[in-house]
């Protein structure tokens, strides 16, 4: 195979600010077609970015011939149904975060595409950070022992949009191209098509690392969340039991105060039987503490932490082609990510414990 011959379901503004100007710059990616709602934007895409074939069915785009994989970016409560339809017909996919709003449907997915021999990749940008991936390494060699107790924080500056769906895309740092649409305000606002709000919009990037960091499994969730007006969750707080014996703490929050570029904070402390790591990309650091008097801190640039998400769709198509076979973002850790995300907001409404199906 010389070129990845590539579909997409769902064409609003960040596959079209980032995924498609990136992959439309690769010698070794045809886009071939491409799904979206609405006629005259559709044809907007199609024009910009050379795809052959245009539809409204996301049916009709899977059968088309010659494809090798699908990258889905429709709204969150339709990740599934993509997602499930391409890898049904054979075709990798990368499925923006959250892969999904439940549990039993990521499962799905991660069984569908190991039974065919398929990559499923969620794009988490912060996975292909440098300091990232050491601390990968770091965890891998069993840097802090046996996991006992993790803090994960997230926090965002993204509360006109999940109250009013107010955004200003060209604000946002990270993305490839410019802004062909504005984030349509349904997606982040409305429940019934956002199918949340902070935890699925943000939480899903940062416990979607906490898993692919530390391999955990989550058993159990208590969670409480806060609207502040909005119709969707600002504001998230979870306590979570994992398999083995570890537990931990999930926070999240919307509200940081713009300024300029947008501020995002991901915190995450790992402590082990043998030690400590950090690492936090809003201060760009990652540092590991053991209590037999080993200590490695990175020296890293100011914003070595800075989102971008250039690495995911790249790694995408050098997976299809057979140029890696290592997934940054591996489907698996966003299936863990979803199971404890679809708990949490169970947790919220009945007031308990939520178990969680393993």
């Amino acid at each position: 195979m010389t070129k990845a011959r590539l579909g997409f379901i769902g064409a609003g503004w960040w596959a079209t600010a980032n995924h498609m100007p990136l992959l439309q710059k690769r010698d070794d990616v045809e886009l071939v077609a491409v799904c979206r709602l609405g006629k005259t934007q559709l044809q907007q895409v199609k024009d910009q970015f050379g795809f052959r074939f245009a539809t409204e069915s996301a049916a009709e785009l899977v059968n088309q011939p010659g494809l090798d994989a699908v990258v889905v970016t429709s709204p969150h409560t339709l990740h599934h149904e993509h997602a499930r339809l391409a890898l049904e017909k054979g075709l990798h996919v990368m499925c923006e975060k959250p892969m999904c709003t439940r549990g039993d449907q990521a499962r799905e997915l991660v069984r569908l595409a190991q039974a065919n021999n398929l990559h499923l990749l969620v794009p988490y940008g912060w996975h292909y950070k440098p300091f990232v991936q050491q601390a990968k390494r770091w965890l891998d060699d069993g840097a802090v022992g046996q996991i006992q107790y993790v803090l994960c924080h997230m926090a965002s500056p993204i509360r006109d949009l999940l109250t009013h769906g107010h955004f200003q895309a060209e604000r946002v740092s990270g993305q490839a191209g410019g802004v062909l649409f504005q984030p349509d305000p349904k997606t982040w606002s409305d429940p019934a098509v956002a199918g949340g709000g902070y935890g699925h919009a943000q939480l899903s990037h940062s416990t979607g690392m906490l898993f692919m960091l530390t391999g955990l499994m989550p058993q159990s969730v208590y969670a409480a969340m806060t609207t502040a007006g909005a119709k969707v969750d600002l504001y998230d707080a979870l306590s979570v039991r994992f398999e083995g014996g570890a537990i931990g703490t999930v926070s999240g929050a919307g509200t940081v105060p713009p300024r300029g570029t947008a501020q995002y904070q991901v915190d995450l402390r790992i402590f082990g039987s043998d030690g400590l790591l950090m690492l936090d990309c809003e201060r760009a650091r990652l540092e590991l503490r053991r209590h037999d008097g080993r200590l490695e801190r990175l020296d890293l640039e100011p914003d070595a932490g800075a989102y971008s998400c250039e690495g995911p769709p790249h790694n995408f198509v050098d997976l299809v082609l057979g140029k890696t076979n290592v997934n940054w973002a591996p489907g698996a850790a966003a299936m863990r990510s979803v199971m404890l995300l679809d708990a949490a907001y169970r947790s919220a409404a009945s007031g308990q414990v939520e178990a969680i199906a393993s």
